[in-house]
Order: structure tokens, then sequence, then C-alpha cells
């Protein structure tokens, strides 16, 4: 269980239980990118390949490539997001803007990462990448209007 001090802390406990289900998220991306290197026999190091029928699949393969860039993506920007969030946190934010800061980031990058992997058509990914990033930007200027007295 949590400690006394970070039961108190709602803002922190929301931030955490939505950035474990984005890194969650980010392993499950991880395991697809594995298994749909497998499927296609579409291996980055020769050893792989060796071990999964030849050299000859050591390759690169459209869909695994696809994977690779939602896995590179959600890193760009989970990434900052749980800088961002823990930072915020400790502003003493209202707990339920924040609480809407964070699930709209999550959702946003759930919703990303399903029209990345799934194709879906234009704009759904642009749209939910946008979504995400607001609530980004309004914890970094609500960050930097706290601590600019400090320069």
């Amino acid at each position: 269980t949590c400690s006394p001090k970070m039961m108190e802390n709602e803002v922190f406990l929301s931030f955490t239980f939505y950035s474990t289900i984005l890194i969650l998220k980010m392993y499950v991306v991880a395991i697809i990118t594995g298994q749909v290197r497998l499927r296609k026999k579409a291996f980055a190091n020769p050893e792989d390949a060796l071990r999964n029928g030849g050299l000859q699949f050591c390759r690169e393969d459209p869909d695994v490539e696809r994977c690779r860039r939602a896995h590179r993506n959600d890193m760009e920007n989970i990434f900052p997001f749980l800088f961002l969030g823990a930072i915020y946190s400790l502003l003493d934010p209202s707990p339920t803007v924040a609480r809407i800061h964070f699930l709209i980031f999550c959702v946003g990058r759930i919703v990303h990462t399903i029209a990345y992997l799934l194709q879906l058509r234009a704009p759904t990914r642009s749209l939910a990448y946008s979504l995400a990033q607001l609530p980004c930007f309004s914890m970094a200027l609500q960050i930097l209007l706290a601590t600019t007295p400090y320069w």
C-alpha cells in the first residue's frame, strides 16, 4: 500500500495511475512489435535472423517499421509527460483539473497508438496527437508561471 504521505497527494496518485497505464501501453506496443517481427520474419539482428530461418530474414519490413514508429512516438511524448506531470503534481493543482489533464493525455495517446497500428484514416492519428499535447502545454505553462519568480 501507499505511504500515508503519498495517499494525501490525490494529484500525484492520479498522475501515478495514468502514467502506469501509459507505460504498460508502451510495453504492449513493444510486444506487438516483437510478434510482428516473428510473423513477418523481419529481424534487426543477424543472430535473431539465424535463429529464425537464416540471414535472409535480417531485413526491414513496413509493418515492423510502423510498430517501431508508434513506439518511438510514444517515447518522444510519454517521457516528457512523465516529467511534466510529476512537477505539475507538486504545484498543488486542483485534483479534478489535474485528473482531466492526465486523462486527456492518456486517452489521446491510446487512440494515437490504435490509429497508428491499425492504420486508421487521417486525421484520426494527428487529432489524437494534438489532443494529447494540450494538457502537456497547459502543465508546462503552469510550471513556467510557478517557477518564473525564482529565475
